[in-house]
């Protein structure tokens, strides 16, 4: 069946879905708590649907609280939410004014990790791509090694020191092993800026690195982006007006557009940064999700003053619950990132290393970089083709390589509206507000791969163009939500 035929088939069912969803809430209602509903089979010929349409109003009302299901038992009554008692408005003269404003969207994402429902929304792979057989073997044997549950070094254990290094091009000893990539983000903001100093951001940007500056009462200043990364004359206007001293971007396969910094703005960005006397702090997280093709050199190797700093981690390409990731840095400035480090949480347990280690050093390595590239490849490529043809009214550039894609939606068209449209229709979406730094002219989401089989995408992206469409013309100026 074609791509229009299937989102026309979707669409016709989901009125039923809502009218399934209805009745089974309402049946809900009139039982105790704990008590069984009919088997699915029973609910087919009570509400004459079929077996597709009472799986998805289950799942919703699972996802919603209404209902849980045990394996083997069926499908029961959860327990109804009880009202709070306490008074807790106390809190809020204690906590007074807070300079944290959010996480920006990521507990968003957090939240809806493992819904039902097809996920556009989460940045980490899914079961079909994790590692999970080799994690589980690489940490039974780190498990076993004789000094598994000692403390480790404070930089982290030498052997993965020196891997990352060999990464990046750089000596072990300007290795600082980190809990993955958000915490070295903390650490190195943190370290480098005192609160209230202005930070630069090649935006679109990562909402998780926003969310720290932000928590970490930093001003984010916005440098806009092109197809080819970020854009020096407006980098060094930025300078010029805040004085920074800090700017975030990611070379390689940014999040959320998938942008490659060209090579020819290479040199010219670590120019302009040497004049402003400024770090750069490169987020090289997609190193190794290229869609086959080599992804080009860190940054770090073009400076040799110390000027980048550049953070890494293993969770995107081998599975979220690795926190394991590197800070590589040369010069004074690694003392201060190792100190901020240490004081947080002391260091990275020494078994997650080892585990780390027996994963990259191990013959599964290649097999599953190479593994996770092509399907990357052939999902965005079914993501791109979907969006062609029942979203021809939205925008995007391909990218090149990376886990997302960035939708530009039709004019005055609100991506909040959109992507909540979207989730109760099933489909898993970030508003592109999270990405970005003050107003925009026009409104996006972003779109991930990682988490969505090849098979789903057409009915997803069909399910978002029923969204997009009941959506037009709904912008609004409203706050934002979590």
């Amino acid at each position: 069946m074609s791509n229009g035929s299937s989102g026309r088939a979707v669409r016709g069912d989901l009125g039923s879905v809502e009218k399934v969803a209805d009745e089974l809430r309402a049946l809900a209602d009139t039982r105790a708590v704990g008590a069984r509903l009919p088997s699915t089979r029973e609910l087919q010929q009570r509400l004459g649907v079929g077996p597709v349409t009472v799986q998805r109003a289950l799942a919703r009302l699972v996802t919603e609280g209404v209902l849980v299901t045990r394996p083997g038992a069926g499908t029961f009554v959860a327990a109804r939410r009880t009202a709070r008692v306490g008074d807790t408005d106390w809190q809020q003269v204690a906590l007074g004014a807070s300079p944290v404003t959010g996480a920006g969207g990521v507990e968003l994402v957090l939240s809806r990790a493992g819904s039902p429902g097809f996920e556009l929304g989460a940045g980490y792979l899914d079961a079909s791509l994790r590692a999970d057989t080799r994690l589980a073997a690489a940490a039974t044997r780190a498990a076993r090694r004789p000094d598994a549950w000692a403390a480790p070094p404070a930089m982290g254990v030498a052997e993965l020191r020196s891997w990352f290094g060999r990464q990046v091009g750089a000596d072990p000893e300007e290795v600082l092993v980190t809990p993955a990539a958000q915490g070295a983000l903390s650490a190195a903001f943190r370290a480098l800026l005192p609160a209230g100093s202005p930070l630069l951001f090649a935006v679109p940007t990562y909402h998780g690195a926003l969310a720290v500056a932000r928590n970490a009462g930093l001003v984010p200043v916005p440098v806009p982006t092109d197809a080819d990364g970020v854009r020096p004359e407006l980098l060094e206007r930025a300078f010029a007006a805040t004085s920074a001293r800090l700017l975030f971007l990611q070379p390689t396969y940014a999040n959320p557009t998938g942008a490659v910094l060209a090579h020819d703005r290479r040199q010219a960005v670590l120019d302009i940064c040497e004049r402003a006397g400024a770090f750069v702090v490169e987020d090289d997280f997609a190193r190794w999700l290229g869609y086959g093709q080599l992804a080009p050199p860190p940054l770090w190797r073009d400076d040799d003053a110390g000027r980048v700093i550049t953070i890494c981690s293993l969770t995107k390409i081998l599975a979220p619950s690795l926190r394991v990731g590197a800070i590589v840095a040369r010069g004074p400035v690694m003392s201060r990132l190792a100190a901020m480090r240490q004081v947080d949480d002391f260091f990275v347990p020494t078994p997650l290393q080892h585990t780390a280690i027996e994963m990259v050093t191990g013959p599964g390595w290649a097999a599953q970089v190479r593994t996770v590239s092509a399907a990357l490849r052939v999902r965005m490529a079914a993501l791109t083709a979907a969006l062609a043809t029942e979203l021809p009214e939205c925008a995007f550039e391909n990218p090149r390589g990376g886990i997302s894609l960035w939708l530009r939606l039709p004019r005055n068209t609100d991506d909040l509206t959109v992507a909540t449209r979207a989730a109760r229709l099933g489909v898993s979406v970030v508003p592109g507000r999270y990405f970005v730094i003050g107003e925009q002219e026009s409104c996006h989401l972003r779109m991930c791969v990682a988490g969505i089989g090849e098979r789903d995408i057409p009915t997803a992206v069909a399910l978002l163009a029923e969204a997009v469409r009941a959506s037009d013309g709904s912008r609004t100026g409203g706050a934002l939500v979590g």
